[in-house]
């Protein structure tokens, strides 16, 4: 018998959801983005990196940081290809240059482009489209997963159509923007927690992001721990924003954060052990039902399982040989 791979079982005539790691590591400047690819080749592919061309580029110089982006992710330096780009937002004079100089150079191996500060799905959906045109014109024939930031009134407002957008991959929600942009009405401590998560005000915007997201099959992602060195704040915080809120990944801004973001978003050993045997035993079945330790599994329970045996893997969790073998 001929066995059948579950993206090719499960998930016949749609999309498997996005299998990406749980921490992105934002980097600015040439030194930062190397050592960040350094870093992966210490820790493992077990995050992405996000080069930043908003906040890292000086005024006048964004075109040449563009171009160093491009050169650097194009070089060995970049072993793994897990690293995208964030660009300038709409309003900005050189979002285009941008998008230009990432598809043109990278197009092919750019994980992913996040585009900051939109203020109406309008806006979303025309830089999207400026990417779409410019992959054509430079022969890219992939999709080009796009990230967008979730950080303005206007954003929050347009999240169910934004998530609908062609393309869009994550929703990353922009704390410290948000929280600005209420003029006074949301306190400065609610950077921080316990107040980012209890203040009813976020707790609303980051429930309506996570279900947004996941209710159009893209991933929810959180917004950074302004703590830098402290790995028990960045852990909790990754926790509560994955146990309490449903977030799937999340930003890292300091070396030291993301072993404690890996760590906290680790599915649970348990059911990554039964997960396993339930998925061999269903691939042997042709993925009819079974029964496993007296209980019923189909379709519906190996689709969980399957997406919570890819976190495994993203996360670095060490799997069966035979798993390993015959799924990944």
């Amino acid at each position: 018998m001929s066995l059948v791979h579950p993206n090719d079982a499960l998930f016949q005539g749609e999309k498997p959801f996005p299998a990406i790691p749980v921490c992105e590591h934002f980097a600015g400047s040439e030194k930062l983005i190397t050592k960040a690819l350094n870093l992966q080749d210490d820790l493992g592919p077990v995050f992405d990196i996000t080069c930043d061309c908003e906040d890292g580029a000086a005024a006048g110089q964004e075109k040449d940081h563009a171009e160093m982006i491009v050169r650097v992710l194009n070089s060995d330096q970049n072993k793994h290809k897990m690293a995208g780009v964030r660009i300038h937002d709409y309003t900005h004079s050189a979002w285009k240059q941008d998008i230009e100089i990432i598809v043109k150079g990278i197009g092919e191996l750019v994980s992913y482009i996040t585009i900051p500060k939109s203020t109406t799905v309008e806006q979303v959906k025309e830089m999207v489209d400026y990417v779409k045109n410019q992959a054509k014109a430079s022969g890219i024939t992939r999709s080009i997963p796009i990230h967008i930031l979730i950080e303005t009134h206007g954003a929050l407002s347009d999240i169910q159509r934004i998530a609908t957008v062609d393309w869009v991959q994550v929703l990353d929600f922009g704390l410290m923007d948000f929280v600005s942009g209420h003029h006074g009405a949301i306190p400065a401590s609610a950077m921080r927690s316990p107040g980012q998560f209890d203040h009813r005000l976020l707790s609303r915007a980051k429930s309506e992001l996570v279900a947004a997201a996941l209710g159009n099959g893209i991933i929810p992602a959180h917004n950074v721990t302004l703590d830098l060195k402290n790995y028990d704040v960045t852990h909790n915080d990754a926790k509560r924003a994955r146990t309490e809120f449903g977030f799937l990944r999340m930003w890292s801004i300091y070396p030291t954060q993301i072993k404690a973001i890996v760590d906290a978003m680790k599915p649970d050993f348990s059911e990554v052990a039964d997960g396993a045997q339930i998925l061999l035993q269903a691939q042997q079945a042709d993925w009819g039902p079974i029964q496993y330790n007296g209980e019923l599994h189909d379709r519906a329970t190996y689709r969980y399982f399957w997406e919570i045996l890819q976190s495994a893997k993203l996360t670095g969790m060490a799997l069966p040989d035979e798993v390993t073998s015959t799924f990944f």
